[in-house]
């Protein structure tokens, strides 16, 4: 008993021994590694400068403040003015915000305290890039950004001659991350300084007499073959979602000119036709 008595004794005072020595018993937790910064990023692409590129950036700095950074590639020497706008870049839109200029380096740091970082992620807006300040109608690159950045989402139409034109082309729909669509109109056989309106019509292009026209789109280049629409509501005001045009009874219009709206050179059905 007494045996015993004492080799408790002796494992107590051990223990007690080792819980007292540098390091030991319970460790303490370690902090945490700090969290870092929420960021996205938009490509800004070239527009009326030919090789100008580059990435515009939002980093999440505090809870109330971002930062918006902008990094071209072959920009020209100076400094270039650059701007938050609503709206997409298709539709063009009012100054929201006046960013830093892009200085020499081809960049540009704007810390932002009117809109959060998560407000700037969802927003209905795009980034433009100027050449200067006395040529603000130069843009060297622009890029959508929040709500406005396109998803992977497409749905690709075919447009057909019509008689003895030689237009033909396709209509591609693109879903954004906002719902809303941009409409890429691409054909062959355009001529060079023409301006082809277009148009999307109810019924499909068997409708006896045309159906009227429920939305008026920008006009199909003739130099490049292409036109491009941002598609928020039709032209009675009604919304409408790039889900919508998937199952709308429609069909697009392609005219000759500006001159001869009557007549329609190329054609093709969308959505459930």
């Amino acid at each position: 008993m007494t045996n015993t008595r004492s080799i408790i004794t002796i494992l107590t005072t051990l223990t007690a021994f080792v819980l007292l020595m540098p390091g030991s018993g319970c460790k303490k937790d370690e902090d945490p590694a700090p969290t870092p910064p929420r960021t996205s990023m938009y490509n800004l692409l070239v527009k009326d400068v030919l090789g100008i590129s580059g990435k515009a950036t939002f980093t999440e700095t505090s809870t109330t403040i971002a930062t918006i950074g902008i990094a071209l590639t072959g920009a020209p020497s100076g400094t270039h003015p650059a701007e938050l706008r609503m709206n997409s870049a298709v539709e063009g839109g009012l100054v929201v915000l006046t960013l830093n200029p892009v200085d020499a380096t081809g960049k540009s740091s704007t810390e932002v305290n009117t809109m959060t970082y998560n407000q700037l992620i969802a927003y209905d807006g795009f980034i433009q890039v100027l050449k200067s300040s006395s040529e603000p109608d130069v843009i060297l690159a622009q890029g959508d950004i929040g709500g406005n950045v396109i998803t992977t989402t497409n749905k690709i139409y075919t447009l057909d001659t019509i008689g003895s034109f030689g237009v033909s082309g396709t209509a591609l729909f693109e879903k954004r991350v906002n719902g809303n669509t941009l409409l890429t109109i691409t054909l062959s056989g355009t001529i060079a300084g023409e301006e082809y309106p277009s148009t999307v019509n109810l019924g499909s292009i068997q409708t006896i007499g045309g159906g009227p026209i429920v939305k008026t789109l920008n006009n199909v280049e003739g130099t490049i073959g292409k036109g491009y629409t941002n598609l928020r509501k039709l032209d009675s005001g009604i919304t409408i979602t790039y889900d919508n045009w998937l199952v709308y009874d429609g069909y697009i219009n392609i005219y000759q000119n500006t001159i001869n709206l009557g007549t329609i050179i190329c054609h093709g059905n969308i959505g459930s036709n």
